[in-house]
C-alpha cells in the first residue's frame, strides 16, 4: 500500500472528540506496513545499530518496579539492540491523597505515576496493556517516545476484560511521558486521575557532557508529579464517591477551573517523606527523573543543585550545568544529576513553594555521611544580641 492511499480524518471535531480506536486504526496499521528502510535524502549518517529488525534481536523481559524506584538497567548498552518486553495492567481504585481526602485513580500497574520503563536507543519496546474485567473504563497508552499512531494510542484501546500487545522502536533518546488518551474529554480526565508515567531511552554509549565526557550515576529515582482536582461540597468539605464513573461529572467541573486541589509527588501528599524518603550517601551521584503530564513545574533540591540537567529530557543535547532550579514544561519528563557533598535531610520540591508546601509537591532525600565544615559551618550559635 502506498502512503498516498492512507486516508486520515483530520477534522478537529472527529480527531479530538471521538475515540481514537475508531476511524484511525486502519491508517495506523497501514502505516505499519510501509517499509522502514531509511532514505538517504536527509543526509544524516545512519547508525548501524538502527538497521536491525525486531525478529533479529534477543528478547528480554523488564521487571517494572513502583516509583520512585527504577528498573535495573545498563547505563551503556551491551551488544545489539534488544526487544524489551514490558507489561502494564490498569488498576482503577480509590486512594487517600491526604488526611482522609480520597480520589479515584486509574493507575498503570497500581501506582501513580505508572512505573518508569528504561531502554536504549534502537531497542524495541514490546508492551502488553491489560485492562482487567473488574474495571469500568476503556484505556489505552500514548507514549511520547514512540512514532506514529498517536503514540500507540490508536493501536492499544482496550475495554474491560481485554488486553493488547504492540511494539515500537525507540528511535529518539531522552526521557518521555506516557499517558492514557482514549479520546475526547476522557483524555484529560484519565490523565487527571494519575494515568501517566515515563520512559527513559538512554544513548547506546551512555550520557555525555558538552565535551563528550561520560556522565554516570550511582542510583536513580523517578518522581512523578501529579495534579488532582477533588470536588468540594457547599461547606467546602472534599467529597468522596462510591464509583469511578460517579466522580467524573463533578471532577470535570473542577478541572475546568485549571486550579488543582492537590499537587503531589508519587500519588499522595508525603509519598516521598519519612520512611519513604529517597536516600543517598555523601559522594554518590543520583539521577532524578521528573515528569508532569499536565502542568509546568520547577524542580529544586533545597541544599543542592542540578550538576547536569536535561530540562526537557533530550539526551542528544548537551546538558545544562550547575542549575539552582530547572523548568519542565507540562507534558515532558526532565532529568537531573547531582553528586551529594553534605549529609542531612534535603527537600526535593516544586519551587512554586505554594504548590510544594500548601498543595503537596514536596519530598525528602536523606543523605548519610560525614559533614564537611569547609563547605558550611555554623560559626556562632544563636544568642542574644548585645
Amino acid at each position: 500500500m502506498d502512503n498516498k492511499d492512507i486516508k486520515v480524518n483530520t477534522d478537529r471535531r472527529h480527531f479530538l472528540g471521538g475515540s481514537v480506536g475508531v476511524g484511525l486504526v486502519g491508517a495506523g496499521l497501514a502505516a505499519g506496513m510501509v517499509s522502514t528502510s531509511a532514505s538517504a535524502a536527509s543526509g544524516k549518517k545512519r547508525d548501524r545499530m538502527a538497521n536491525y529488525t525486531a525478529d533479529q534481536l534477543e528478547r528480554v523481559t523488564q521487571e517494572l518496579v513502583s516509583p520512585p524506584f527504577v528498573p535495573k538497567h545498563d547505563q551503556v548498552a551491551k551488544g545489539k539492540p534488544k526487544v524489551v518486553q514490558v507489561t502494564l495492567s490498569v488498576e482503577e481504585k480509590q486512594v487517600e491523597l491526604d488526611n482522609g481526602v480520597k480520589a479515584w485513580v486509574s493507575a498503570f500497574n497500581g501506582s501513580v505515576p505508572g512505573p518508569l520503563i528504561v531502554c536504549h536507543q534502537h531497542d524495541y519496546v514490546e508492551l502488553t496493556l491489560k485492562n482487567p474485567k473488574t474495571n469500568a473504563l476503556a484505556h489505552n497508552i500514548d507514549l511520547h517516545a514512540s512514532t506514529g499512531a498517536l503514540g500507540g494510542g490508536e493501536l492499544t484501546l482496550v475495554s474491560p476484560g481485554e488486553e493488547v500487545t504492540f511494539r515500537f522502536k525507540a528511535t529518539k533518546v531522552g526521557t518521555f511521558v506516557y499517558h492514557c488518551a482514549p479520546g475526547g474529554i476522557m483524555i484529560p480526565w484519565h490523565v487527571a486521575m494519575g494515568m501517566a508515567g515515563a520512559i527513559m531511552v538512554l544513548p547506546r554509549d551512555g550520557l555525555k557532557d558538552a565535551h563528550g565526557n561520560p556522565i554516570t550515576y550511582d542510583k536513580a529515582y523517578y518522581v512523578g508529579e501529579q495534579d488532582f482536582y477533588i470536588p468540594t461540597d457547599k461547606n467546602g468539605k472534599y467529597k468522596t464517591y462510591d464509583t469511578v464513573t460517579g466522580s467524573m461529572s463533578d471532577t470535570l467541573e473542577v478541572m475546568k477551573t485549571l486550579t488543582p486541589s492537590h499537587i503531589v509527588f508519587n500519588g499522595k501528599v508525603g509519598a516521598l517523606t519519612g520512611k519513604n524518603a529517597m536516600t543517598a550517601k555523601v559522594g554518590e551521584t543520583v539521577m532524578f527523573i521528573h515528569s508532569q503530564p499536565n502542568r509546568d513545574t520547577r524542580p529544586h533540591i533545597i541544599g543542592g543543585h542540578g550538576d547536569y540537567v536535561w530540562p526537557t529530557g533530550s539526551f542528544n543535547d548537551a546538558p545544562q550545568t550547575d542549575l539552582e532550579t530547572w523548568g519542565i514544561p507540562g507534558g515532558c519528563t526532565g532529568a537531573a544529576i547531582y553528586t551529594f557533598l553534605q549529609p542531612g535531610l534535603y527537600a526535593y520540591v516544586n519551587h512554586n513553594l505554594i504548590e510544594a508546601i500548601m498543595k503537596g509537591a514536596a519530598g525528602h532525600i536523606k543523605v548519610d555521611g560525614e559533614w564537611d565544615d569547609n563547605l558550611m559551618v555554623q560559626l556562632k550559635k544563636p544568642h542574644k544580641m548585645a
